[in-house]
């Protein structure tokens, strides 16, 4: 058998000064901006979501200037959009980042790696010359972020930078069914009470209209289909084992212009640190807006009953939100005699 492109065969490398100048909105938002933003009229917390990012923008294209008379720099302003998947938070945020020369634009585990690999002195230092810092997909999984990211966005904050978060938990339930969180509600609620809450209702768009959960593909299309795609093609077992020799900041660059991933023989994950793995790696290729082709179960049963009833339940509905998206669209690419 030819043997095909694979991801297991990159090992991709992102040096520590190059991280900063990926902070930019990923190329699905390339051309985000608050007149594209569609709000639904059946839910007007979309409208009102879009205005008071948008009123949030104009304000950092004109900032207060400093009083000659004080050495203090006030607090910059925090909006956190609340809101279920599909609602366009992401839209928002890039059409902040957009509106808003300089502002930095991450998810929240790239700003985590961002500290680990400069160091929080240098992290504070390099964000804190940027007039916002915009964090996608706002949640803290364990303890140690919790104070990592309480405390970066506190000090980034004093030092006048705005923060715009988005995420689909409100901010005094971020770490609820994790770990804990009784023992860092001191942290928690010092971060929560930063942040002007908005509300982003509204069904998931990529859901309208579309079936799912879907199994998937005999494998053999799924070759055949990557292959003519120009694509990779992994089997699911080969790509998780590969996913755990990859830091989760580099996901990006391990599909970086591919232009389809097939995997083959996909089956139900039974490992939580797997699952949260290839959830990483989900959010990359729907940054990229590469298709994908799913063998095996596709979606079907991919997050077991427990996990989609334990404290990572919404990472996974995102990830087979995106994922029944990204699956679509590899299905359309097919060849007609596919």
């Amino acid at each position: 058998m030819t043997s095909l492109p694979s991801l297991t065969s990159r090992h991709p490398q992102v040096p520590a000064d190059d991280l900063l100048a990926g902070f930019v909105p990923p190329p699905h938002f390339a051309d985000a901006t608050f007149d594209s933003y569609r709000p639904d009229p059946d839910h007007p917390g979309q409208a009102q979501a879009r205005e008071h990012a948008r009123s949030l923008a104009e304000r950092l294209q004109d900032p207060p200037r400093r009083r000659w008379w004080t050495r203090t720099t006030p607090a910059g302003p925090a909006l956190y959009l609340d809101g279920g998947f599909g609602v366009g938070k992401t839209h928002l945020l890039a059409a902040v980042a957009h509106a808003v020369p300089e502002a930095a634009f991450g998810t929240f585990v790239e700003y985590t790696h961002l500290v680990g690999a400069l160091g929080f002195g240098v992290t504070v230092r390099r964000l804190s010359r940027r007039p916002a810092v915009l964090i996608d997909e706002f949640e803290l999984d364990d303890p140690g972020d919790t104070v990592l990211m309480s405390r970066l966005l506190r000090e980034l904050n004093d030092a006048g930078v705005a923060l715009v978060a988005t995420s689909n938990t409100l901010p005094e339930s971020l770490g609820e069914g994790r770990f804990a969180a009784e023992d860092f509600l001191r942290e928690i609620q010092a971060l929560s009470d930063r942040f002007e809450v908005v509300r982003v209702d509204g069904p998931d768009y990529r859901h309208r209209g579309a079936p799912h959960p879907e199994g998937g593909l005999p494998d053999v299309e799924v070759r055949d289909g990557a292959s003519a795609g120009g694509g990779t093609v992994d089997t699911f077992e080969d790509l998780l084992h590969h996913l755990r020799t990859v830091h989760p900041s580099r996901y990006g660059a391990l599909v970086q212009d591919v232009p389809v991933v097939g995997i083959t023989a996909v089956a139900p994950l039974i490992d939580q640190a797997d699952a949260l793995r290839l959830v990483v790696l989900v959010d990359r290729l729907y940054d990229r807006d590469v298709p994908v082709l799913l063998g095996g179960v596709g979606t079907t049963g991919l997050f077991g009953d427990a996990m989609l009833r334990g404290g990572y339940r919404k990472k996974y509905l995102r990830a087979l939100s995106r994922l029944t998206a990204l699956a679509a669209a590899g299905r359309d690419q097919l060849p007609a005699s596919t």
